[in-house]
């Protein structure tokens, strides 16, 4: 692609070559002018090489190592030469992605610098996963999905400001990049999107719920949808976030929440259910915060 286009897709492959594959075969761009990045974070496959014989037209390159969902993209924005970026998971289907009209809203007012689009369900394209966030609770540091498995879209139709964009499915500004800095990568996986939400706001910029286009999403593809490794990131990085995001009378009031409520609570149940393993993981997590050790979980 030439220097200087529209936009750059950028997408992580990490053992997750069919996924990959399934996602590339699905862009459709019209008449926007785009590279495609893969940047592949360390497969322990020799992937590389058969994603640039399937997909000549897309830019790979290898980090040789795990360097987490902001890692990667952080790789991936070295590399891009768009006016706009869209980062987006591996594990999506981009069959009703409208490019152009995501690039039209975008240009057609510069107070927003990110948007995320409508974000429904692969394995029941009915369901909807996103449509917006909620501000996360200084306290407890919960929200949610807005439109989380509501099987009607009607709700969903007219754009509206979010709080935060998701980490499937997200347009920025190269500006924004710029100003807010790149993504975080002291959370690894989790979390990043969300902080990284908070800098482009602090920016002075808006972000947004996007109705005009949707991305089917297959979600947990590379942790697992109930693994101790996603157990203890989001363990470990809610109370991160908190540090990062929260005043310091904030900030303490959650570490007492989450260290005499949430804990505890999710010990009953994970002894109820035998989950010994996620048990280790859980207080790794906690330990590991409070230790200082951020970053990719070393075992």
């Amino acid at each position: 692609m030439s220097q200087g286009c529209e936009l750059s897709i950028i997408t992580i492959n990490y053992n997750g070559l069919e996924d990959t594959c399934q996602m590339l075969s699905s862009i459709s761009l019209g008449d926007v002018s785009a590279q495609v990045i893969v940047v592949d974070n360390g497969s322990s496959a020799e992937e590389t090489g058969i994603i640039r014989e399937r997909f000549p037209w897309v830019e790979v390159c290898a980090t040789h190592e795990n360097l987490g969902f902001a890692g990667g993209n952080n790789v991936g924005i070295s590399k891009a030469r768009g006016k706009y970026l869209f980062f987006v998971n591996n594990d999506t289907l981009l069959s009703q992605c409208d490019f152009r009209g995501m690039l039209d809203r975008m240009e057609s007012d510069p107070g927003i610098g990110g948007m995320s689009p409508l974000i429904r369900f692969h394995q029941q394209p009915q369901v909807v996963q996103y449509a917006g966030y909620t501000r996360l609770s200084a306290v407890t540091l919960r929200n949610h999905a807005i439109g989380y498995g509501d099987t009607s879209l009607q709700p969903y139709r007219s754009e509206y400001p979010t709080p935060y964009l998701h980490g499937a499915a997200m347009l920025v500004r190269r500006e924004v990049v710029e100003k807010a800095g790149e993504m975080p990568e002291c959370y690894f996986l989790y979390y990043e999107e969300l902080d990284w939400s908070v800098a482009i706001r602090r920016q002075g910029y808006r972000l947004l719920y996007f109705p005009g286009t949707t991305v089917f999403h297959k979600e947990s593809q590379s942790t697992g949808a109930d693994s101790p490794l996603k157990l203890y990131y989001n363990t470990r990085n809610r109370y991160l976030f908190s540090k990062r995001n929260n005043s310091p009378s904030c900030h303490l009031m959650a570490c007492i929440y989450l260290t005499a409520l949430v804990i505890p609570k999710q010990t009953a149940s994970l002894l109820c259910r035998c989950r010994l393993v996620h048990l280790r993981y859980l207080y790794r997590a906690v330990a590991d915060f409070f230790r200082g050790r951020y970053g990719r979980l070393e075992e």
